[in-house]
C-alpha cells in the first residue's frame, strides 16, 4: 500500500475524463489504466482463479462446520477471494469505461485494501506458532494485549486509508491532498511491516530456548507449519514492500510511467503473489494444520501436554506426561521431528528413573 491507495488512484485516465469532482489524477500508478486488449484477458484469468479459490474455501468451511471442526479462517479466505473477484470485475469494467473516475476509485480502493485480510490471517497463524513453541510466555497477558492492540491499529488504519483516499479524489486543495498522501504512506509502510512480521515471530519462536516441548496443534509436522507460513509471509511482504517502495519515489506523469509501474509489475506483485498464497493454503490444508481446539485460553489448551495447577494446589498433567525442563534443544526438537510416540515413551522412562532414584 505504497501511497498505496494513491498509487492505484493515479491511473492514466483519458484526457476526456470529466473535470470533477471526482477529479482524475495526473500522475502514473502501478499498472496504469486497464486496457481491453491486454488487461481484460489477464484479469479474466485471475478472476477465474479467485472464484475457484472462493469456492474451494467455502466448501472446506462448510464440510468442517458439519463435522464440528470450527476454522473461521476458511471463511475469511473465502471473503478475501470474493473481494478480489469483485476487484477484477471492476478493473474489467474500468477498461471498457476509461473515463469514469468513480469506477477508477472503486477499483483502486479494492486493489489496495483487500490484501489486508491475508496480512491479518498470517499474523494470527504466527501467534499460534509462538504460543505452541513457548506456551507460557506466548500466552502471557501482556503479549496477548499487544497483539490485540496491533489488530485494532490495523483496522483503524485501514478505515483511515480508505476514507482519505476517497477524499483525495474529491478535493483540489493541496494541503488536503498532501495530508491524504502522508497518511497513505504511513498506512502502506505499516502494512508492509505487518506483512513481514510473521517471519521474525516464527524465527524467534524456534531460536529462543524453550522450557517445555512444543504444544502440537493441528495436523502435520511443526516444521511444515513454519515453512508454509514463512513462504506465504515472504511472498506477501515482497509485494507490499515493492508497492510502498514505489510509492516513496518521485511521482511520474500519467503518460510517462516508470518501468516499476508497468502492468507486468502490477500483476506479479499484486494479484500474482496473492493467488499463489491462496492456493498454497488450499492445497496444504491450513484448516487442518493450523487448527486449535475451541476455547483455547492458556498453556496446555492446544495439546493438553503442559502441567496445570490443580484445585488442591498441586499440579496435574492434562496430557499425562508433560515435563518442564529448561534446556537447549536439538534440531529434531526445534522442528518437532521426533515422533510423538517416542517423546512420550522417553518421558515415561524418565519419570520411572526419577521415581527409582527417590
Amino acid at each position: 500500500m505504497a501511497r498505496l491507495l494513491v498509487a492505484r488512484q493515479s491511473t492514466s485516465l483519458s484526457n476526456s475524463a470529466p473535470s470533477g469532482p471526482p477529479y482524475a489524477p495526473t500522475t502514473a500508478a502501478l499498472g496504469g489504466q486497464p486496457t481491453i486488449g491486454l488487461d481484460v484477458p489477464i484479469t479474466a484469468v485471475f478472476l477465474f482463479l479467485f472464484l475457484c479459490g472462493a469456492a474451494s474455501n467455502m466448501t472446506i468451511f462448510q464440510l468442517n462446520r458439519r463435522r464440528g471442526h470450527k476454522f473461521l479462517f476458511s471463511g475469511a479466505l473465502f471473503g478475501f477471494c470474493m473481494a478480489r473477484s469483485l476487484t477484477c470485475v471492476m478493473r474489467i469494467v474500468w477498461a471498457f469505461r476509461p473515463t469514469n473516475v468513480s469506477i477508477a476509485i472503486a477499483a483502486s480502493v479494492l486493489v489496495a485494501a483487500g490484501v489486508f485480510i491475508l496480512f491479518l490471517v498470517n499474523l494470527i497463524y504466527a501467534q499460534r506458532i509462538l504460543r505452541a513453541a513457548h506456551p507460557h510466555s506466548g500466552w502471557h497477558p501482556l503479549l496477548s494485549m499487544a497483539f490485540m492492540a496491533l489488530y485494532a491499529v490495523l483496522v483503524a488504519t485501514l478505515i483511515i486509508l480508505i476514507s482519505f483516499t476517497v477524499l483525495s479524489f474529491y478535493t483540489l486543495d493541496p494541503s488536503k491532498r498532501q495530508t491524504a498522501h502522508d497518511l497513505q504512506l504511513y498506512g502502506g509502510t505499516l502494512f508492509a511491516v505487518i506483512a513481514f512480521l510473521p517471519i521474525p515471530i516464527v524465527l524467534g519462536g524456534i531460536i529462543v530456548p524453550r522450557t517445555s516441548r512444543v504444544e502440537k496443534f493441528g495436523s502435520g509436522r511443526f516444521r511444515t507449519k513454519l515453512y508454509i507460513l514463512v513462504t506465504a509471509a515472504f511472498l506477501l511482504s515482497l509485494g507490499a514492500w515493492f508497492r510502498i517502495g514505489t510509492g516513496y519515489l518521485t511521482p511520474r506523469p500519467r503518460d510517462n510511467p516508470a518501468w516499476y509501474q508497468s502492468k507486468a509489475c502490477f500483476y506479479v506483485f499484486d494479484f500474482g503473489v496473492e493467488v499463489v498464497v491462496i492456493w498454497l493454503y488450499i492445497l496444504v490444508r491450513v484448516d487442518r494444520r493450523f487448527y486449535v481446539p475451541d476455547g483455547s485460553k492458556g498453556p496446555g489448551d492446544y495439546s493438553g501436554l503442559i502441567p496445570k495447577t490443580s484445585t488442591n494446589g498441586g499440579t496435574e498433567k492434562t496430557g499425562g506426561e508433560g515435563k518442564m525442563v529448561t534446556r537447549l534443544m536439538s534440531e529434531e526438537e526445534v522442528f518437532d521431528d521426533v515422533p510423538e510416540e517416542e517423546v512420550e515413551q522417553a518421558d515415561r522412562e524418565t519419570a520411572k528413573a526419577r521415581d527409582i532414584e527417590k
